[in-house]
């Protein structure tokens, strides 16, 4: 009887756990940027597709959608079409769509013949997640996607895979 009981306590601690880890991981969609600073984004320069480098202080004064993606993440992939969607629809509102991929030159440029958008792809390698978490990607999930206001502050972030109407629907309350 003691057995009984106890196995079916170990069970219910056990369901108990794998609840909070799921409320953990994928309960929370988005949240308000938590003073993280951009200053090391800004900073940054990473390689696009062709190896070409490309300092991200030119993109400081407007409104940022930076997306933190990886070749291999599916959800990553399944939102591209709709990143460029945004990113197309906004150029005039001084809005910029950037792809930050944990990946290398090489994998970004075979994938960039593959799928085509018109918004930067850059290659962040594995510095790409260090600057994820020091912007606030404390779940290490990608995609992960923050939106940058023109004053350098983060607006909103969001863990797992975005809309365009999503964004749209924030950027709207920003600018």
């Amino acid at each position: 009887m003691a057995k009984k009981l106890n196995s079916a306590f170990i069970i219910l601690l056990l369901l108990i756990s794998v609840g909070f880890g799921f409320r953990y991981f994928f309960g929370a969609h988005a949240h308000n940027g938590g003073g993280e600073s951009t200053a090391p984004l800004f900073a940054a320069t990473f390689p696009n597709e062709q190896g070409v480098q490309v300092a991200l202080k030119q993109y400081q004064g407007k409104t940022v959608v930076l997306n933190f993606w990886a070749t291999w993440c599916e959800p990553c992939r399944e939102e591209m079409p709709e990143l460029d969607q945004l990113h197309q629809a906004n150029t005039a509102n001084n809005v910029v769509v950037l792809g930050l991929a944990i990946d290398d030159v090489g994998t970004i440029n075979e994938f960039s013949k593959e799928v085509k958008v018109a918004y930067p792809l850059l290659a962040a390698d594995f510095a790409g997640m260090d600057l994820a978490t020091s912007l606030g990607n404390n779940k290490a999930v990608l995609p992960y996607t923050i939106i940058i206001k023109p004053d350098g502050t983060i607006a909103k972030t969001f863990f797992g895979r975005v809309t365009k109407d999503l964004l749209t629907q924030t950027l709207n309350t920003i600018n």
